[in-house]
């Protein structure tokens, strides 16, 4: 098994991929997510993860978009606890640093926190890869937000942990390739409806006439069609469980188009370090 990721060692993705994976498990850090997905089409990996949902920040479309664009299934799903770690470079104080780097999703996360210090926040493409970029520049008045263990990667010292606004931050993600597993007890399915009274009642309904759980509903907008929707959902049961393969054939009544996303196994969570 070897898992694609986007970012630089010690980021919460590659945490999520030793989760799943285990420890021994061969990593691949990507720059992007869509180089996670090539990695995955083109076999320079036999899997990839991908954050989808943080509780604080909430949805990450790009990937949902990703998902819709290739063929590759959701396999897995892993949850984790996401400590964020105020770092810099040995010998630096809080008083000192001025400038402080990270992924946009994890400055908004500490955004109360960022204001208390009255720092300058500089967005980068990964938590880790601030990490990197303060100790390969050698910036004495910057620091980065990211996990526990960048520090340990990066050689930098940890100011302050767990700064994150609110103490239950978790990120989901989302296994992508391989094949769904036995034990699958959730699905992801997307759908697109017509616009008429009652399309999205009617639509949920199938679920609910079967006593299936809902854990999400989100609404998307189509690309190149202005003020059309998509609908992801997320159902507690496998899609070849009767009650939902009845359900899905349901809702193909009421649809206009409707796909699978995935089954797989509900994540148990773990805390990042």
């Amino acid at each position: 098994m070897r898992i694609a990721y986007q970012g630089e060692p010690g980021a919460y993705s590659e945490a999520a991929a030793l989760q799943f994976g285990g420890p021994e498990v061969e990593t691949l850090p990507c720059k992007s997510f869509d180089e996670v997905f090539e990695a995955v089409v083109k076999k320079r990996a036999t899997h990839g993860v991908v954050p989808l949902e943080n509780s604080i920040g909430g949805t990450i479309h790009r990937n949902y978009d990703l998902l819709l664009d290739h063929e590759l299934g959701i396999t897995g799903e892993v949850e984790l606890d996401i400590v964020h770690c105020l770092q810099a470079l040995p010998g630096t104080t809080i008083q000192d640093v001025k400038t402080v780097y990270s992924h946009p999703q994890a400055l908004a996360q500490c955004e109360r926190y960022l204001k208390g210090l009255g720092v300058v926040v500089e967005a980068v493409y990964d938590t880790a890869g601030g990490a990197k970029l303060v100790a390969e520049k050698k910036l004495t008045d910057a620091a980065a937000l990211a996990s526990h263990r960048a520090a340990e990667v990066f050689g930098l010292q940890v100011l302050q942990e767990a700064v994150q606004d609110f103490e239950y931050n978790i990120t989901r993600f989302a296994i992508i390739g391989g094949v769904a597993p036995p034990d699958a007890n959730k699905t992801t399915i997307v759908f697109a409806l017509p616009s008429t009274p009652g399309a999205l009642f009617k639509a949920l309904s199938v679920f609910a006439l079967r006593d299936i759980n809902l854990t999400k509903l989100e609404s998307r907008p189509m690309r190149g069609r202005p003020w059309e929707y998509l609908f992801y959902v997320e159902v507690d049961a496998r899609r070849d469980d009767l009650g939902c393969g009845r359900a899905l054939t349901h809702l193909a009544e009421f649809a206009k188009w409707t796909r699978i996303l995935g089954s797989y196994k509900g994540a148990e969570r773990k805390t990042a370090t």
